[in-house]
């Protein structure tokens, strides 16, 4: 089925760059000392402020390559490439703290100026880009025009299946950030290093495939003349 296919596909595509266990580690060392409560509402606004964000990517995906004109075999070729290489750093992180790290220098050191400061942060760097950065945008879209390249019937239903991806990813998200505290404390790194290599070379198995995808057809087009 088009919607479950696209489901799994856009979920695992997106899991290790959200990555919510990780980003909960940042996002609780910008956040710092604050009441329970506090957590609670930011990892709302975020987990909505995610879904909002990542829907208009969905949406207007397929315009802003028509504005550009770039095609989708490019698009694939590319793109696939960027989720493999994420995948691939990813993979041989010599460290659980490492992709924490790489997060931690795309923002800001956050003052504590008490909930309403950390709430004016809400989108910015909470949700981009601490949970969803560049890598996740260029995901969107490769995962936006391998859908479009269908009939209109199986390409509503696989962005629908991107959808609740991107539904469920940010219920983890709030689910993570909210109790970043506990989890943080219940979860060793070292395992959640050893899960988050194996979805790594899950991901890079899917760059892998969506770039080859994408470099087919440019070599079917090229032999043609």
């Amino acid at each position: 089925m088009q919607v479950w296919e696209s489901f799994l596909l856009a979920f695992s595509a997106l899991l290790p760059l959200i990555n919510p266990f990780s980003s909960a580690l940042v996002f609780l060392g910008l956040v710092g000392d604050a009441p329970q409560q506090t957590y609670r509402s930011l990892a709302r606004r975020i987990a909505i402020n995610n879904v909002i964000f990542l829907a208009i990517i969905e949406l207007l995906g397929s315009a802003i390559l028509k504005f550009f004109g770039i095609s989708l075999p490019i698009v694939q070729l590319s793109g696939g490439i960027v989720i493999a290489s994420i995948g691939w750093s990813v993979l041989n992180e010599p460290d659980s703290t490492a992709s924490i790290r790489d997060k931690r220098d795309e923002t800001e050191a956050v003052d504590e100026f008490g909930t309403r400061a950390l709430e004016q942060k809400a989108f910015y760097p909470f949700t981009f880009p601490v949970t969803s950065g560049p890598g996740t945008l260029v995901a969107m879209l490769t995962l936006t025009a391998r859908v479009d390249n269908h009939t209109l019937t199986n390409s509503l239903l696989g962005h629908l299946g991107i959808f609740l991806a991107v539904l469920l990813l940010s219920g983890l998200v709030y689910v993570c950030y909210a109790y970043a505290p506990a989890v943080t404390r219940k979860i060793s790194p070292a395992t959640a290093h050893g899960i988050l290599r194996v979805v790594a070379f899950i991901l890079v198995c899917i760059g892998v495939q969506i770039a080859w995808n994408g470099l087919a057809t440019l070599l079917a087009t090229v032999l043609k003349h």
